[in-house]
């Protein structure tokens, strides 16, 4: 689906949908236990979809017993046959990972296919880890076969890659006969992924600690128990409402968790730091291309003429754990009053798209001034952008990306692929429409 937008500010009032990411963990934990658990607040987006086809394929059930609630009977992370099963894990990274281990321990298994550029995805940590294990592998024409059995032991696995492989692995590990240690050989990112993993789990009565040097324990012969939970506001996709509001639209965000264990609910603080408000009631610092150390107190940020609000200077940010931030950022950073430096983000290159690439060439067909680096993305605000044509590359978050970028446009902007959005945010448009947007399908 291809569609135009023409701009205007956009107003009303917001609540994100349910986070995918909290929802994958919460259905994961439900079927690993023996009995019937609810999940509330479930949004049927094409992500959540894939992880239900995965649990069904592993011998779970479920079924919406009402709009956003789930009822999920287990298997107590055992499945009987001897054939492998087929996991078709559409086009969700989540899923794939998180369901290698998981098939392992429960089946001995799988044969995992998915669509788009899943299974070009990088698997590293987990076929090094097989390799010393002697788990068998395949992948060949976009089909990954596993088989064999994890054991109660070390598990050594780069920790800046994705989280995904330590959530997988987290979900496997308890179902083992003896204790087992997650030890990350490199830097540990997204630990809030992790976090929220973790969450799930103990909802489901199975324990996990932290140890010196971000090492996690898992006893083994735990038995996950039937839960009830609900799902939150995803910070992630509230992330581009905040973005609006910074682009001047009278948005208003509600439904969200302030305290939610989301490790993008850092899009509040950065939304103040891009302000030049005061942040957790102290003056935002104005940060250097570099991390600098925060400026003087009577710092005077530079006049740039054709603004009507003030320059905030360089502000630097850190995408470390909160990767997923970097499109409404870049959004808002195209139109800030200042220059936006996104670094620690080359992990954006195995998402849905190379994002760093989409990113740069989304925002600069719209007419703004970024810099694409290895790892890092370098945004030189103006006060309009004259609009023009962007390839969504298949990706949710350059969709959106692009839409909140036309509420500062001078001109039309094209979206081609915008149907990508059903991944994470199924009714995007409809909201978008509702707080005044205009859009026309081509």
């Amino acid at each position: 689906m291809d569609l135009q937008i023409t701009p205007k500010k956009l107003s009303g009032t917001v609540t994100p949908p349910p986070s995918k990411s909290q929802a994958h963990r919460l259905a994961i934990a439900a079927v690993l236990s023996n009995g019937i658990s609810t999940v509330r607040g479930v949004a049927m987006s094409q992500d959540v979809e894939a992880t239900l086809r995965c649990l069904t394929a592993l011998g779970g059930r479920w079924r919406e017993t009402a709009p956003g609630v789930l009822e999920i009977t287990g298997t107590g992370g055992r499945r009987t046959g001897a054939d492998l099963p087929l996991l078709d894990c559409g086009e969700s990274g989540s899923t794939l990972r998180f369901f290698i281990p998981i098939a392992l321990a429960a089946t001995g298994g799988g044969i995992f296919t998915g669509r788009g550029r899943l299974m070009e995805r990088p698997q590293g940590p987990y076929f090094d880890l097989f390799r010393e294990k002697g788990i068998f592998f395949e992948q060949k024409d976009g089909v990954l076969t596993v088989r064999g059995r994890l054991t109660p032991g070390e598990y050594r696995l780069a920790g800046n890659v994705s989280s995904q492989f330590f959530t997988g692995l987290l979900f496997a590990l308890p179902l083992l006969e003896g204790d087992s240690v997650l030890i990350p050989t490199t830097r540990l990112e997204s630990v809030g992924y992790i976090n929220m993993t973790r969450e799930a789990m103990a909802l489901a009565g199975v324990r996990t600690q932290w140890r010196e040097g971000n090492t996690l324990f898992i006893p083994g012969n735990q038995r996950y128990q039937p839960l009830e939970a609900a799902v939150e506001a995803d910070w992630s996709q509230a992330a581009f409402w905040y973005a609006a509001q910074g682009l001047g639209n009278a948005v208003t965000i509600a439904g969200l968790n302030p305290k939610s264990i989301q490790g993008d609910r850092v899009m509040a603080s950065f939304a103040e730091m891009l302000l030049g408000e005061p942040l957790h009631g102290v003056t935002a610092p104005i940060w250097g291309p570099d991390g600098a150390a925060p400026a003087r107190p009577d710092y005077q940020p530079p006049l740039r003429p054709g603004w009507s609000t003030p320059c905030v200077g360089s502000v630097s940010l850190p995408l470390t754990h909160c990767p997923d931030l970097a499109p409404p950022l870049a959004a808002w950073g195209a139109l800030l009053n200042g220059d936006l430096y996104l670094k620690d983000a080359g992990r954006l290159r195995i998402k849905e798209s190379d994002r760093l690439a989409t990113i740069t060439a989304a925002l600069r067909a719209l007419g703004a001034d970024v810099t694409e680096e290895p790892e890092r993305l370098i945004i030189i605000g103006k006060p309009s952008l004259p609009g023009g044509t962007v390839d969504c590359a298949g990706d949710h978050r350059i969709a959106m990306m692009a839409a909140i970028a036309a509420t500062g446009c001078t001109g039309p902007v094209t979206l081609l692929g915008a149907e990508c959005v059903k991944k994470s945010y199924p009714d995007f448009w409809e909201v978008y429409q509702s707080l005044g947007g205009e859009i026309h399908v081509l």
